[in-house]
């Protein structure tokens, strides 16, 4: 068995163990920063079943893969109820948000705003897969907010129309220039 297909084996076999669900929880950005930040977030796109592991580093950057391709530029933030993702450079990014839910330890991860589940992860703690080691180095810029058609999302994040303040590393590097 390929190890990509081990680990794939192994994810599922974890959310069987780990028993019958009970209601699920929605969290909180700053509960979806304590949950993703310094670790391994870890699962499988709904429909498509391919696989998709991302170290969420603590200065912005998502480091490992999705559907089996590395990332070479993906960073992520907290918004006041949702983690967001940009990949590419700041012309040509392309952000997607989540709302989390958690049910044990199975992590439901839906598509804001249609709320369309994307896919069901697990947290593993630390970086187990060594990706800082073996990701190339990219910065994050904080440019989350100026991606094209994201106007709304940039309100929410400078905590206008009822969204609250910008979290992370982001709003960080944002705050000293």
């Amino acid at each position: 068995m390929r190890p990509a297909a081990f680990r794939i084996a192994a994810f599922a076999l974890g959310l069987l163990a780990a028993g019958p669900a009970g209601a699920a929880e929605r969290l909180t950005g700053p509960q979806i920063r304590q949950a993703f930040e310094g670790n391994t977030v870890t699962g499988l796109y709904s429909g498509s079943n391919l696989p998709f592991s991302e170290y969420h580093h603590r200065d912005g950057r998502a480091l490992g893969h999705n559907r089996n391709l590395p990332n070479t530029d993906a960073c992520w933030t907290t918004t006041e109820d949702a983690v967001c993702y940009y990949y590419g450079p700041h012309d040509k990014r392309r952000t997607y948000c989540f709302t989390i839910e958690t049910s044990g330890a199975l992590y439901v991860i839906r598509s804001r705003p249609s709320g369309r589940i994307n896919g069901l992860a697990r947290i593993e703690p630390g970086d187990p897969h060594d990706f800082v080691k073996t990701s190339e180095n990219w910065f994050c810029d904080g440019l989350i907010s100026r991606a094209p058609g994201r106007g709304k999302l940039a309100g929410m994040l400078r905590g206008e129309a009822g969204g609250g303040p910008h979290q992370g590393a982001a709003a960080t590097q944002d705050a000293r220039r």
